[in-house]
């Protein structure tokens, strides 16, 4: 039983399950920032699972004396299988989906999970870097873009009812083209010994002309529990 020996093999081991906790945890901590669905907890055990998966699948049974063992079966079940999870944090409605980018981040942390477990620390920091450039800088690019084709609208409103189906049925039914970018949702209280209220933040991609934008911004004012709609250049 090598593995229990100690020794360097088992000490790197470690190692990179602990580089893969920690790369998962970073990117976890930009998720809970943005109050995702998935948030710290989440990726680290995607991340910590995914290592786990490869170190067992290259190591795990060569004490068994299964020496014509292929390491890559029980890691390529880990691509496949985090997929029902990230299917997990995804919903549509009428043609708007929301929660692809919390799912790809999923995907993406249990690659670099994955990579730790390998034995590929560098592959796996340099893609930790460049998931937070992705996340993190690439949204400001794409703000530019959509000014130049379109508009976005940020619609605030108390999560009352059926608000947030209303919300949809109003972009759905509008003659404009729109797109639900973002979903989030907070509590606050209300300061008079009530139960917090849950508030949330719609973020709406609306390409059409003038007059139908001005009319769908009508529109998802007029919805019950709805405090504000306003749009980038408002927001600057």
């Amino acid at each position: 039983m090598t593995l229990w020996l100690g020794g360097t093999e088992l000490v790197t081991q470690l190692l990179l399950l602990l580089l893969a906790f920690a790369l998962s945890a970073v990117i976890g901590v930009e998720r809970e920032r943005r109050l995702k669905s998935a948030g710290l907890r989440t990726h680290i055990l995607v991340g910590l699972g995914s290592a786990l998966f490869t170190l067992v699948s290259a190591y795990g049974f060569a004490d068994l004396g299964l020496t014509a063992t292929d390491p890559s079966r029980i890691a390529a079940q880990v691509v496949t299988g985090i997929g029902f999870l990230g299917a997990g944090v995804i919903f549509v409605n009428r043609g708007n989906v929301v929660g692809l980018t919390t799912a790809a981040s999923i995907w993406v942390t249990a690659a670099i999970g994955m990579a730790c477990g390998a034995g590929l620390p560098i592959i796996a920091v340099v893609g930790t870097a460049l998931h937070l450039v992705a996340v993190g800088t690439l949204p400001t690019a794409e703000r530019v873009l959509r000014r130049t084709h379109g508009t976005t609208l940020t619609v605030e409103a108390t999560r009352t009812g059926d608000t947030l189906a209303r919300l949809f049925d109003v972009c759905a039914d509008t003659r404009a083209r729109t797109s639900i970018d973002d979903l989030r949702h907070s509590s606050a209280g209300s300061g008079r010994g009530d139960a917090d209220i849950e508030r949330m933040q719609l973020r709406v991609r609306v390409r059409a002309n003038a007059a139908d934008t001005q009319r769908l911004i009508a529109q998802l004012a007029s919805v019950d529990g709805v405090t504000t709609v306003r749009t980038d250049r408002e927001r600057e």
